[in-house]
């Protein structure tokens, strides 16, 4: 009875672990700890959708169960979306899939359509469900690149040539989570062919499509003519209106795909709750301008947080897209690696940060920042960190305090 079980075998120690340990203990200790480490939305959902929340679940007949694909209206409000930003036909019956949130769907797929010993092209870095989703679920990982340029085709070509059995499944994210980049139709363009020729799904998760900068819309891989032959995507309420916890996104495309997906979470669930479902639509279907204003909330964050800690002496590329920054560890700094640098960070800077490490092995050398503090925090998280830089003998810019 003291063997280990066989999938906890397969799962490594989740080292963002470490560092959430770190800031809870800190904060119960009482300290102020200003937290940019995961990616949990401060702000609250509009307020026509927490009334809708309440006034549905103040009728008798809510509280049952509900349907694990989804109630009729939300599959149709998401089709809509579709249509309204992308400009993608989607039939609410075969081609949609309400999930608690991307990340369920996404594990809940994997578990679906995913044989022992299948193999599956994950990027890395990315988020840990992209690989670990079908690693649970009985497949192996072969490692592709994240950003999206020549070598990520090369890469794809070797794990075609090179790889026994070939892979059935390629994951995408953009706007990637952690590194925050993005890719232009033509990229999908280009996927979509290579999938067919290849005869591999693909499994896009496009969580931040409204958190994009600079008046630049991230596209859908639906977009192109004859996806839905090949790709399923994933989208979320989480970021877009600032419903998190409510844990609502959707699987679309690809009515194989979409069908399998179904029939495992019949066995699995009965859907949310039919309140939030009810509320959900309302987000979907009612003003939007949360969307806008959020986007340039998240907008103003990251200029504060590039130019501030830039100031302080810690220089950060500029995501074009979702909640996050991909820092770089500060060039003295590097050899410390990113899990000793976060630590660091959260003892004697006060600010909390995901190691980078922690999204697959190519993500060392960075931390996920995420702009979830308003702009006063932020700049007071420069502030300690200027701090923290100088006692550690690196340089600051002489241009002023932070």
């Amino acid at each position: 009875m003291s063997e280990e079980f066989y999938r906890m075998k397969r799962l490594p120690p989740y080292v963002i672990a470490e560092v959430n340990a770190m800031r809870a203990a800190a904060r119960a200790a009482g300290e102020d700890i200003i937290d940019l480490g995961m990616g949990n939305p401060d702000l609250p959902p509009p307020d026509h959708v927490i009334a809708k929340l309440c006034e549905v679940a103040q009728k008798p007949s809510a509280h049952g169960y509900s349907q694990s694909m989804g109630i009729p209206g939300l599959r149709k409000a998401q089709a809509n979306y579709y249509g309204r930003r992308f400009g993608v036909d989607l039939d609410p019956e075969s081609e949609v899939v309400v999930t608690m949130g991307s990340k369920e769907g996404l594990a809940s797929l994997a578990t679906a359509i995913t044989a022992p010993g299948d193999v599956v092209l994950a990027p890395n870095p990315s988020y840990p469900i992209h690989m670990f989703g079908f690693i649970i679920a009985g497949a192996t990982i072969r490692s592709v690149p994240t950003t999206p340029d020549e070598h990520y085709w090369q890469a794809l070509d070797r794990a075609m040539a090179f790889t026994v059995p070939r892979p059935s499944i390629l994951v995408v994210g953009y706007p990637s989570n952690p590194t925050a980049e993005t890719v232009d139709l033509a990229f999908y363009e280009r996927l979509v062919a290579w999938a067919k020729e290849n005869k591999v799904w693909v499994l896009s998760d496009l969580a931040y499509s409204e958190l994009y900068y600079d008046g630049n819309p991230t596209p859908s891989i639906l977009q192109v003519p004859g996806a839905k032959d090949v790709a399923v995507e994933f989208t979320s309420l989480s970021k877009t209106y600032s419903m998190a916890g409510w844990r609502i996104g959707f699987a679309v495309g690809n009515r194989q795909l979409i069908t399998a997906l179904k029939r495992v979470k019949s066995y699995l669930d009965y859907g949310a709750f039919t309140p939030i479902q009810a509320a959900a639509c309302a987000a979907l279907n009612g003003p939007q301008d949360i969307v806008q204003k959020n986007r340039e909330l998240y907008h103003k964050r990251r200029d504060v947080m590039v130019e501030a800690f830039g100031r302080a002496g810690w220089d950060i590329p500029a995501p074009k897209a979702s909640m996050f920054a991909w820092a770089p560890l500060p060039p003295a700094l590097k050899d410390m690696g990113s899990l000793e640098f976060s630590k660091q960070l959260l003892t004697h800077a006060k600010v909390a940060v995901a190691p980078g490490v922690g999204y697959g092995e190519d993500g060392e050398g960075y931390v996920r920042i995420a702009m979830v503090e308003n702009e006063q925090r932020l700049r007071q998280a420069a502030r300690n960190i200027k701090q923290y830089l100088k006692s550690m003998g690196v340089n600051t810019p002489a241009k002023g305090a932070a």
